[in-house]
């Protein structure tokens, strides 16, 4: 018999997903704090008349947390990191002899 952790993130009484890692639900649910909080601001745009609407662009604008923040200038993008491969090693120059200096 196996044993299952498992991590459920709740809201209003209601299971919203399961995970594996506590890690995962923290982040799930801290994504789920972000959309409530945005609700309000994007309601009173009057943009969306539709309530489902309204909840999934809440959504999806608090898991483009990072592009957004990139997109209004709070945050810096991330620099690609550049790896050097075994064909692109430096080669150490090595200090001249001492006797071939001295023959000239």
């Amino acid at each position: 018999m196996a044993v299952v952790t498992q991590y459920v993130v709740i809201r209003d009484g209601a299971e919203k997903m399961t995970f594996t890692s506590k890690a995962e639900a923290d982040a799930h649910d801290k994504i789920l704090d972000m959309a409530e909080a945005l609700n309000p601001l994007i309601k009173s745009s009057e943009l969306f008349t539709d309530e489902q609407q309204l909840e999934d662009m809440a959504l999806f604008l608090a898991k483009e947390r990072e592009s957004i923040l990139i997109a209004l200038g709070a945050k810096k993008p991330k620099k690609p990191k550049t790896e050097k491969t075994s064909t692109e090693k430096t080669e150490v120059s090595k200090p001249a002899d001492k006797e071939s200096t001295k023959a000239a």
